[in-house]
């Protein structure tokens, strides 16, 4: 079974809300040891996401000749380099995710986002958690027996519905290869392309040795 963001999700967080002052924002990174924080609504939905590169926007701007820097940056910049607060120097929406979506969801979302961390909320918009890209990859530390017994335990007996016998399945720093001969092509893709869903598992050798494809019967005569 694919773990869930909630399984590998850090529940207690640190977050503020729109009103905490700039000063505020730079001692609440620093004593957490944290390089972000999300940003909650009144009744503690999250709106926003405050970052360590936010803040520096405002250190490394303000009071800079804004004419020498108009023309390289966007405006969204300049209005951080005199924000004083986290919902001016926010980015609003944030990106978040459900806590039973899927870890490799939310790591397409971190890589196509390109961000290090995602507010996990409910149903309700609330904060319930932090994922990161660590927590993201902590289930490539699956043990390899666990992962060759849910293969031949779960894929191969329990959904492709085939005997395990048939085949030889070994496991070594997360690559499994299978070896072994399927009832049918059409069975053997079926397992390699199961396997390759299979949680913790970083590549798939395969090693079966496919059965010739079978041919539909000739027609018969027309006549």
């Amino acid at each position: 079974m694919s773990a869930t963001v909630k399984d590998v999700m850090t529940s207690r967080v640190v977050a503020v809300r729109e009103d905490v002052t700039y000063k505020d924002l730079a001692d609440e990174l620093r004593e957490n040891h944290v390089s972000a924080l999300p940003v909650l609504d009144g009744e503690g939905r999250v709106v926003g996401v405050v970052s360590e590169s936010d803040l520096l926007a405002k250190q490394a701007l303000d009071g800079q000749d804004t004419g020498v820097i108009n023309g390289i940056l966007h405006r969204r910049e300049q209005n951080k380099a005199s924000a004083v607060t986290a919902a001016a120097l926010m980015n609003s929406p944030a990106i978040t995710i459900g806590a039973d979506d899927s870890v490799a969801q939310a790591a397409r979302l971190m890589y196509t986002r390109r961000v290090k961390r995602l507010p996990v909320v409910g149903a309700d918009g609330r904060l319930v958690g932090i994922v990161s890209r660590a927590d993201a990859l902590s289930v490539y530390s699956r043990a390899d027996e666990d992962i060759r017994r849910e293969i031949t335990e779960e894929v191969i007996l329990g959904a492709i519905l085939t005997d395990p016998a048939r085949f030889l399945v070994e496991v070594k720093d997360g690559i499994v290869t299978i070896a072994g001969t399927p009832e049918t092509a059409g069975v053997g893709h079926d397992i390699i392309r199961s396997v390759r869903h299979v949680e913790g598992v970083v590549a798939v050798r395969d090693r079966l040795s496919y059965p010739p494809a079978e041919r539909p019967s000739s027609p018969g005569p027309l006549f």
